[in-house]
């Protein structure tokens, strides 16, 4: 926890959301990655969290930099949206790469794995997953939809849990590299953690 934050409070957390797209970043249509991110994490997480969004090209240059910028800017979560098929000028996955301290080849599998229940052309998606410093960065899809299904995964009409969204292994992942304790809303993704890493349950906010 940060020094600065109260016993019992929630630990603030800096994200960075990032969108690269040519035509989005030069205002050929309408960006509706970062909206898409900033809605779904915002209501997955309890922690008070402070978005650092980015809107860029598909240049690997420009997007090695904005990643760097965002973990020195103190952002202990770091989340893409495009850029990752094989055609040309999708370079998100080279550019993460470039900066990566370690890669967390899970991320990309899973992510993949949940893709394929929609559409065959999930195996050209080639999400990464890295860490730099201590900031988890992770490539998602583009789309809307596909962003939410990959990070919350797959429930039954009746709530229940069928394939894991990716996002439920992300605070223990944080935890382990130094960053904020995140607390989930379990209704929307349900953290895993074992038990010697929990702490004590907070009471809900009040409405």
């Amino acid at each position: 926890m940060n020094e600065d934050t109260p016993p019992g409070a929630l630990d603030p957390v800096r994200i960075g959301i990032v969108s690269v797209s040519d035509r989005a970043s030069t205002g050929v249509y309408e960006d509706k990655g970062l909206p898409a991110l900033q809605d779904w994490l915002g209501r997955a997480l309890r922690n008070p969290v402070e978005f650092v969004a980015r809107l860029i090209p598909d240049e690997q240059a420009t997007i090695s930099a904005t990643l760097t910028e965002l973990v020195d800017a103190g952002c202990s979560l770091v989340l893409t949206t495009g850029g990752t098929g094989p055609a040309p000028r999708d370079v998100t996955p080279e550019a993460t790469l470039a900066v990566a301290h370690k890669v967390m080849p899970g991320f990309g599998e899973q992510m993949r794995q949940i893709s394929l229940r929609f559409v065959p052309t999930a195996i050209l998606s080639r999400q990464c997953a890295v860490i730099r410093d201590k900031s988890l960065i992770i490539n998602l899809p583009g789309q809307p939809r596909a962003i939410q299904e990959t990070l919350e995964g797959l429930k039954s009409p009746e709530g229940q849990q069928e394939v894991p969204g990716i996002f439920a292994a992300v605070p223990y992942c944080v935890d382990l590299i130094g960053g904020p304790y995140l607390e989930t809303r379990d209704e929307i993704c349900k953290a895993f953690r074992p038990k010697s890493a929990l702490r004590p349950p907070r009471p809900l906010e009040s409405a």
